[in-house]
């Protein structure tokens, strides 16, 4: 029964900068990070476009920043939130370059800013079109060298323990002594017992069968805390990023990073005509849920499976300088960017709601602390500003190490706490059970719960999942745990919660639109 002072869950950008933080403030504290597969497998890793940060005070100021991110977020950002996270902005940045992250400068030596939708003023900071896994590479390094961090990957998180874990009288109020963990080597389960755990494991779009997110963006910690009782809230608020690579055949689907658009890429239909100048003033630069509508509007429109994005009018140096990786992987798929458009479509990509917070990174359940796309911090509102994930899990990760130091110390080891019970399970005869399962509620958030809703398609949404459900939790009861069957069981209960909070809402707000709401 392993006994550590911090447990983190996930190894995104979230998870990495907090256990750095933790480790480097409190040596003499154990610090276990723990991911489901490699620590390199995150969905900070695949973030192409960057960090927004205000670095340009003659051009740029905060207040800007703040006004693009209420704009996106449609009324329903947390103002407090959006002030804290964008004046704390340059120095969280500070903080990676400190630890070895290296963002593009310009011939003067100045960090290079790019602009992307629905940002007023060129702001995002960037490794190329890789920033993201040039985040993940420093970070990943500094960890190797700080002692009191044990990475343990390959692990899986099978539940929270909270109270009603315990052996003797509950309390009434919820509290996290840690979790359940398998170690996917040996299938193992192991008691893991923490004083804080942090939970940051990142976004849910597995849960649709067209997502930019990688095969272990399950909705894993979102479905834990739904279970240990934790509020969660703004789920319907899915983000689709508007343009990713089609091709039906790839999962997950790759991005055409925004800031492609940014450098003055154009939407156009299959007929070569460009179309976003019907929706927004912005063109191709609106924000995320007004360029997914209106693409979506188009397809049905024409009865089309994508659009195209032209990119032949940017210069072809200019363009491989700062999209390398866009510039092979089209290459690869047969397509000369200089001549020819890219075919796209909208794709699941980012969640705006979960796991609610308070400023400090707290959620309902007493020493469990959210960082990063797991979060609803107030931060999105209704739709995420571009390139304002990677600086929320930065922003809210410190706000939580600050917090949790300040408590660890009063905090003692709970006793009393039973160990993982798996006795009378087997091993399930047929796998088919699991994958198909998986692949009915794909098709059926896919098809029923997209950019576009209606009550009707939600309802009949519901009544399907809930058969999901029920098939789900009887195999769940005689199996031996597996990642397989917990990814579909957390999917399942993810997809429960986007459908029930979408029949919530009574007015269409960023990225939420029904037609019955109209």
């Amino acid at each position: 029964m392993p006994q550590i002072d911090f447990l983190v869950i996930g190894s995104g950008v979230a998870g990495m900068t907090y256990a750095i933080k933790v480790a480097m403030q409190s040596p003499n504290h154990k610090v276990s990070l723990v991911t489901k597969t490699t620590p390199q497998e995150s969905n900070t890793n695949y973030a192409q476009g960057g960090v927004a940060v205000v670095t340009d005070l003659l051009n740029d100021s905060f207040q800007k920043h703040y006004d693009d991110t209420l704009k996106a977020g449609d009324g329903l950002c947390d103002k407090d939130i959006v002030d804290l996270v964008v004046k704390t902005a340059p120095d969280r940045i500070n903080e990676l370059i400190e630890w070895g992250t290296s963002f593009d400068k310009n011939d003067e030596g100045e960090l290079s800013r790019g602009k992307e939708g629905g940002h007023s003023e060129f702001r995002i900071l960037h490794h190329k079109d890789i920033t993201g896994a040039e985040i993940s590479r420093a970070l990943l390094h500094h960890i190797s060298s700080l002692e009191n961090i044990e990475v343990l990957d390959h692990h899986f998180v099978v539940d929270l323990i909270t109270d009603h874990h315990k052996a003797e009288a509950k309390s009434e109020n919820i509290t996290c002594y840690g979790a359940y963990i398998q170690d996917l080597k040996t299938g193992t389960v192991d008691t893991f017992l923490s004083k804080i755990t942090m939970m940051a494991s990142g976004g849910i779009g597995q849960v649709y069968e067209t997502t930019t997110n990688p095969l272990i963006a399950t909705g894993d910690g979102i479905a834990l805390a739904y279970r240990a009782k934790a509020q969660i809230a703004d789920m319907e608020f899915v983000q689709f990023h508007p343009t990713a690579f089609y091709d039906l055949k790839v999962n997950p689907s790759f991005l055409i990073s925004e800031a492609v658009r940014g450098e003055g890429a154009i939407l156009r239909t299959k007929e070569g005509e460009a179309f976003m100048y019907k929706y927004d003033e912005r063109k191709d630069l609106a924000s995320r849920d007004i360029v997914a509508k209106a693409i979506d509007f188009e397809l049905k429109k024409h009865g089309d499976d994508f659009v195209n994005l032209d990119c032949t009018h940017i210069d072809n140096e200019q363009f491989y300088h700062h999209f390398p990786n866009i510039s092979d992987k089209t290459a690869e798929k047969g397509y000369n960017i200089n001549k020819e458009y890219i075919p796209v479509a909208p794709a699941a990509h980012y969640l705006c709601g979960g796991i609610v917070t308070d400023k400090n990174g707290r959620c309902s359940i007493d020493r469990l602390y959210v960082s990063g796309e797991c979060s609803k911090t107030g931060l999105h509102g209704a739709n995420r500003l571009a390139s304002n994930s990677l600086l929320e899990a930065l922003v809210f990760s410190h706000q939580s190490s600050i917090d949790s130091l300040d408590r660890v110390n009063d905090i003692v080891i709970e006793e009393g706490i039973v160990d993982w019970d798996g006795s009378g399970t087997v091993k399930p005869k047929e796998m088919v059970l699991i994958t198909q399962t998986r692949r009915e509620l794909r098709e059926i958030m896919s098809r029923y719960v997209g950019i576009v809703r209606s009550n009707q398609r939600l309802e009949r949404a519901k009544k399907r999942i809930k058969i999901l459900y029920e098939d789900t939790e009887e195999l769940y009861k005689e199996s031996i745990v597996s990642p397989q069957l917990c990814e579909l069981r957390n999917m399942i209960t993810v997809g429960y919660l986007i459908v029930e909070q979408s029949l919530k809402r009574t007015e269409n707000r960023g990225g939420y639109f029904n037609v019955d709401c109209e």
